[in-house]
């Protein structure tokens, strides 16, 4: 059960002895985080697509003198979640915290993200990211319930996007799916506290990873993002890390259904930048 635990503010922050599975551990946001939950002190199951991919990942948590352990799974397919739950709790002991990160973005047939307006995009690919992003959340949800149900300090944080608390033309497919994984984090914290397992949403902004490099790699496209950023950057994968940190730890002990945001102030009205020109957008007809 989560209660208030009598502990200094620094304390509060650790995750001294949990048992913690992270998925799309292989790269960017979710290595990150993998190696911020070893830092405070958990063990490590990593999942992704491929155990080679995360290897770094292992090395980095192990550097912390933790334990991890991989757990290869493509989550689009029938069955895995409930398989990478159950591998992970065999070898954690049991599981306390769920930071479910893998996540797509509708691809062309080469794997360059498709940024396609809804009535362009071909039902397969608004089909792909559904089946990633949402019903393997879910899929993972579900499946690591009985688990988190016997830990007294269980926590579920759902990487979702600001994409999906405002609008992002013509990438209509990734950002209902991440809106459904904010309503899905709220859901689940009304229906599973009184079992003592919290459930957040976290939705990071424009961050600096691989999914994004078609975007901050072509200069044109970023300086138009970031004119959007009142904070006028890219986030990096720790800053989005921490705040997992702080939603996997007790010290937000009290905080559930919540969706954080961490996005340089891109969710203020207008990205809090009225009345200040912007530059004409790339992907003007």
């Amino acid at each position: 059960m989560n209660t208030p635990h009598p502990v200094s503010v620094l304390d509060s922050f650790h995750l001294t002895g949990a048992r913690a599975l992270v998925t799309g551990a292989s790269r960017g946001i979710g290595r990150a985080v993998a190696e911020a939950l070893a830092e405070a002190g958990a063990d490590l199951a990593l999942s992704a697509r491929t155990e080679a991919a995360l290897e770094e990942t292992a090395r980095a948590v192990e550097a912390h003198g933790r334990k991890a352990v991989l757990v290869p799974a493509d989550l689009a397919q029938s069955g895995s979640a409930q398989r990478v739950a159950d591998a992970a709790s065999s070898a954690l002991g049991g599981l306390d915290v769920l930071v479910h990160n893998a996540g797509v973005l509708p691809v062309t047939e080469d794997g360059t993200p498709a940024l396609l307006p809804l009535q362009q995009l071909p039902q397969q690919a608004w089909d792909d990211v559904i089946s990633v992003n949402v019903n393997a959340t879910a899929a993972l949800c579900r499946a690591t319930h009985p688990y988190l149900t016997e830990s007294q300090q269980a926590s579920v944080v759902l990487m979702s996007s600001i994409a999906g608390l405002v609008g992002t033309p013509l990438m209509e497919s990734y950002a209902a799916s991440k809106a459904a994984q904010v309503s899905l984090a709220r859901s689940l914290a009304a229906g599973w506290a009184r079992q003592g397992i919290r459930v957040n949403a976290l939705c990071p902004g424009w961050t600096r990873t691989d999914m994004t490099s078609f975007a901050y790699g072509t200069a044109a496209v970023s300086d138009w993002l970031m004119a959007h950023v009142p904070m006028g950057r890219w986030a990096e994968p720790a800053e989005v890390a921490t705040a997992a940190l702080f939603l996997a730890s007790p010290a937000s002990s009290f905080v559930t259904g919540h969706a954080l945001v961490v996005d340089g102030g891109l969710a203020v009205p207008d990205g809090g930048l009225a009345g200040i020109p912007k530059p004409p957008s790339p992907f003007a007809a």
